[in-house]
């Protein structure tokens, strides 16, 4: 069986519509119809019908995709296999990561393995990190850089691997000029009477932020909702309202803010994922090692 036509089919199975899959996998929606068409043929049997708008496996897709996923895993094995024969670093990489980690991190890991694996290419995309989870297992990524909050443990499954890298801790940013800015750290219930910049790139983070403020007796006065920190950290440096964000950010330029720890103390889980048949994989190792050396360097920044 033609692999691509698999990996198209266990796409499906994923991501439910052909749109979905032909986004995923770059080509036309037709071409990947005309996939399942030519397998389907090849097999037999039908394996998708249609559900609403979109398609569901039949038992027989089901067989083949759980099939399929062996194949792939031994596949991406073997090739990490050889690789260590040869000992070499080289090829492309692929890496997701969300922002706020990406920021702090991949720029200096990435210059660090140009420089002592010059053969070897990260390529890197901006992430959510259940996205960027969602990518690893279909084949769509190498490397994920998640956190605890929006990918607890449960969520990954048996053929993925994870490796600590650092924990971050929250801090509070208002402007320079702000009145809790003399403080050296700032209890959550003080800022009830605040108005919120409120970062919703990510759902969890979101509702995290909110439900801390529930239990501390108060609802959070939201004035405005932003995706990302450009926009978050211009309106507190334009004293409109508070925002909290990751520690990460603070090792980031934030000239013309204030930034201070949040008592007490909220923290997430840094780590990196792969799949478990790349763990051979010199070009893997070195991204790894690489990784592992900035984050300790970030860790000293930040005490």
């Amino acid at each position: 069986m033609e692999l691509g036509r698999l990996r198209a089919l266990r796409e499906l199975s994923m991501r439910k519509t052909m749109a979905a899959v032909s986004e995923a996998l770059l080509v036309s929606p037709s071409a990947i119809s005309q996939q399942m068409t030519l397998l389907e043929q090849e097999v037999g049997v039908p394996l998708i019908e249609k559900r609403g708008r979109g398609v569901v496996l039949t038992a027989a897709g089901r067989i083949l995709v759980d099939r399929a996923e062996r194949v792939f895993a031994e596949l991406e094995a073997a090739r990490a296999d050889i690789e260590q024969l040869g000992n070499l670093v080289a090829g492309d990489l692929r890496v997701a990561a969300f922002p706020s980690v990406a920021a702090a991190l991949v720029p200096q890991t990435m210059q660090r393995l140009r420089t002592d694996h010059p053969l070897l290419r990260i390529l890197f995309e901006e992430m959510e990190p259940d996205e960027s989870v969602a990518a690893l297992r279909s084949w769509q990524t190498d490397v994920a850089i998640i956190d605890d909050l929006n990918v607890p443990a449960g969520i990954l499954d048996s053929s993925m691997e994870t490796i600590p890298l650092l924990e971050d801790v929250f801090h509070v940013m208002m402007g320079k000029d702000h009145r809790l800015a003399g403080r050296g750290a700032i209890a959550l219930h003080d800022l009830k009477e605040e108005q919120w910049v409120m970062d919703t790139a990510s759902a969890t983070y979101t509702r995290m932020i909110t439900e801390a403020c529930k239990d501390a007796g108060f609802s959070p006065q939201i004035m405005a909702r932003c995706r990302g920190l450009e926009l978050s950290a211009a309106l507190v440096k334009g004293d409109t309202g508070i925002s909290i964000f990751p520690g990460l950010r603070a090792s980031q330029d934030m000239k013309d803010v204030q930034v201070r720890p949040l008592q007490p103390e909220m923290r997430r889980k840094i780590s990196l994922a792969f799949r478990k048949g790349q763990s051979h994989s010199p070009t893997l190792t070195a991204f790894v090692a690489a990784c592992i050396e900035m984050a300790e360097d970030l860790k000293r920044g930040m005490q």
